[in-house]
């Protein structure tokens, strides 16, 4: 550790020549990694994520616990519950962007998601072997003290320094990634003394070689639908962050939807921040993968930006992540996908995941089992929960921000035109298997409307959930016959029909039947599909939605519930199996004669499960984002036909799955290529080259 006096640092320099060398003698350059920063506008709602005030509480390790049942289950309840203790920084404490000021007598901690240093990702996937932390303080009597974990969430005390009774010092700290192979990692704890201290900067160099000095560029790829404000504000907050412009190429918007982002009342105020970088390219609607698709090709065609960043059009964004990818890409060892984090939207401390896989038996998305999701960082920071320390290896990071290095692109091709669902999560399987990693990177990140909040498993989504999971697992599945794939969409399906929701049942089978098909058909449908499906389900009942209760009739039944009872609880496994034995056969028999005319009962989202709902001969049920309802009416005779069809079907698939995935994988150079994409593009990239600041 050294020591001066205060002295001013250029907060704005990324690079410069240090004059060093490595011990093999190569010339190297000391280059910025990460910076300290405070929330914009200074966002009281997303504090947490930045400074900690609380003190550390770490759950207990699994292994000491061991592997009794209950022992178990108390843990993993205490695992969720909060650790704060209602102690809070004031807005007024953020000095600005880079500072920060810690009150007499007060003790922060930079261990949190932005500010903390993820020492075991650098260790892994870059060419970094060492940092060197600079904080700058002001203010006497302030004491810093540098911790470091280890995989296991255990922290150690690295180092220690103090102002005194000088009026503030920059210390320096030279710090090893060597023991960050697991996980783990650095930050930093300030403790002021008599006196308010301020810690006006913190920065961690790295001393990289000199093939690395040059700063990667990036073409944002942002697709919109019928969302100008949102999009329009976002473009603006990229625009106008004085630290991320020496890093962007080009802007592009994929507009798609009636509701032009370039007639929201937000735009002049983008299109003056961004000028000639920003380019608005207008086509029809070909749903997230078309418009990923073609802010891939513009870049791979154009061939001036290192990476191209896709990112969703309703996110807000923390603009220091975006070069936080773009660094991180630019030192990893290969060229690598670099992936930021969700945090929701409406709970902005609140992380849809730490990183996610495709579990391989089931061929299904999800975070690792020794992971949480939806997990809440202001009630239980990463200095307080164990699994945080350890590092995330992912399959894939979903493109509401994804850094894709432009020659992945090249190598592997573009998204498959799968509409949406599954773009993102196969083409992370497909660089994966080509050599090319996916990383999901620690202090990077949006805020997005969590998924929870939609109803895509149900609604026009079911019919691209299930075609575009089926494809992606002909492409990529490690199993004979998709593993569990086939059995569990069949159970699904089935679970669904003892729903009520035939609409939903019949656009799964309609994927099903469309997957056989072949993968030639999938640019020639990119356009039509969603059309198609809207129009077919406007004939059933559940998927005829009212946003006014009183368009449903009232609840009414030929007989109330046995002795009162009704269905609040979940029922245990057992009860489970034994109803959805049961549940089928009922479905079988005719529905009992007034539930065609009202509803045995009304039903909240967030109750509506399948065990619940195979109870019933019809019910009033409420959608998951709390805008409309959907009355179902239970038919045996569609049952009856749409059962059969779900078994015949997927048995057929259980029989054919080599032929396809042999079909499939035969076909996916040509199906990813830039040259069919461009040729389903042309009716669109011929007649626009896209608006810009000067247009």
């Amino acid at each position: 550790m050294t020591s001066t006096t205060q002295q001013s640092t250029d907060q704005s320099s990324q690079s410069s020549e240090s004059g060093q060398s490595s011990e093999s003698g190569q010339s190297t350059v000391r280059r910025l990694l990460q910076r300290q920063i405070m929330p914009l506008d200074r966002d009281f709602s997303v504090m947490a994520l930045y400074v900690d005030p609380e003190e550390a509480r770490l759950d207990a390790d699994k292994y000491e616990i061991g592997g009794n049942r209950a022992a178990k289950d108390l843990n993993n309840a205490a695992i969720r519950q909060s650790t704060a203790q209602g102690n809070g920084i004031h807005p007024d404490q953020i000095e600005s962007r880079t500072a920060l000021r810690v009150r007499s007598g007060e003790k922060l901690s930079f261990g949190t998601y932005f500010n903390g240093f993820p020492a075991s990702y650098w260790r892994r996937w870059t060419v970094v072997s060492a940092v060197t932390l600079t904080v700058t303080v002001e203010g006497s009597g302030a004491t810093l003290i540098v911790y470091k974990s280890m995989a296991n969430g255990r922290s150690q005390r690295v180092e220690s320094a103090s102002t005194g009774t000088e009026p503030g010092a920059t210390f320096s700290f030279d710090l090893s990634l060597v023991p960050f192979v697991d996980g783990g990692w650095y930050w930093y704890d300030v403790i002021a003394g008599d006196d308010d201290v301020v810690v006006a900067s913190a920065e961690w160099h790295a001393e990289v070689p000199a093939d690395r000095a040059e700063l990667g560029s990036v073409d944002v790829a942002i697709t919109t639908m019928n969302r100008p404000d949102y999009c329009a504000k976002l473009l603006t907050q990229i625009g106008e962050d004085a630290a991320l412009a020496p890093y962007l190429d080009t802007v592009m918007v994929m507009e798609q939807g009636t509701q032009p982002v370039t007639g929201s009342e937000h735009f002049p105020r983008a299109q003056s921040a961004l000028g000639e970088r920003l380019r608005v390219l207008e086509q029809g609607n070909l749903g997230g993968s078309g418009g990923y698709a073609r802010g891939q090709l513009e870049s791979v065609r154009k061939g001036t930006a290192t990476y191209a960043l896709m990112m969703d059009d309703d996110v807000v964004c923390e603009p220091e992540g975006i070069i936080r990818q773009v660094t991180f890409g630019d030192l990893a060892r290969r060229p690598t996908i670099v992936g930021g984090h969700m945090f929701s939207l409406y709970s902005r401390s609140r992380l849809h995941s730490f990183g996610e896989i495709i579990q391989p038996w089931r061929f299904w998305w999800q975070t690792p089992l020794d992971g949480f999701s939806d997990w809440d960082l202001a009630a239980r920071n990463i200095r307080s929960s164990r699994w945080l320390h350890k590092r995330v290896d992912v399959d894939f990071n979903g493109w509401f921000s994804c850094l894709i290095p432009r020659v992945v692109l090249e190598e592997v091709g573009l998204s498959l035109p799968l509409f949406i669902k599954w773009d993102d999560s196969e083409f992370g399987l497909r660089a994966k298997a080509a050599g090319f990693p996916t990383v999901t990177f620690p202090g990077a990140a949006v805020w997005h409307v969590p998924w929870g909040d939609k109803n895509d498993a149900l609604d026009w989504q079911a019919y691209f959930h299930q075609r575009n999971r089926f494809v992606a697992a002909l492409l990529h599945s490690t199993y004979p016959r998709g593993g569990r794939m086939v059995f569990e969409s069949r159970n699904h399906t089935i679970s669904h029909l003892v729903s009520m929701q035939y609409s939903t049942v019949e656009l799964r089978l309609q994927a099903m039947e469309d997957v056989l098909a072949g993968p030639q058909h999938l640019h020639g449908v990119l356009a039509t599909k969603l059309g198609e499906v809207n129009a077919f389900r406007k004939q059933f009942a559940d998927a005829q939605l009212e946003k006014d209760r009183d368009a449903f009739p009232p609840v009414r039944r030929n007989k109330p519930p046995r002795k009162g009872r009704d269905i609040v609880e979940i029922p245990s496994r057992l009860s489970q199996l034994v109803t959805a034995g049961l549940a089928p056969i009922r479905h079988l028999k005719p529905a009992r004669p007034m539930a065609r005319e009202y509803p045995e009962a009304e039903i909240p989202a967030m109750d509506a499960k399948w065990y619940r709902l195979a109870s019933y001969d019809s019910a009033v049920v409420s959608m998951n984002d709390g805008t409309s309802a959907a009355f179902y009416q239970r038919d045996a005779a569609r049952f009856r036909e749409l059962l059969g069809r779900t078994l015949a079907l997927h048995e057929r698939f259980r029989r054919e799955w080599p032929r396809l995935a042999q079909e499939y994988r035969a076909q996916l150079d040509e199906i990813t290529s830039p040259e069919a994409w461009e040729r389903t593009l042309a009716p669109w990239r011929e007649t626009t080259a896209g608006t810009t600041g000067d247009d």
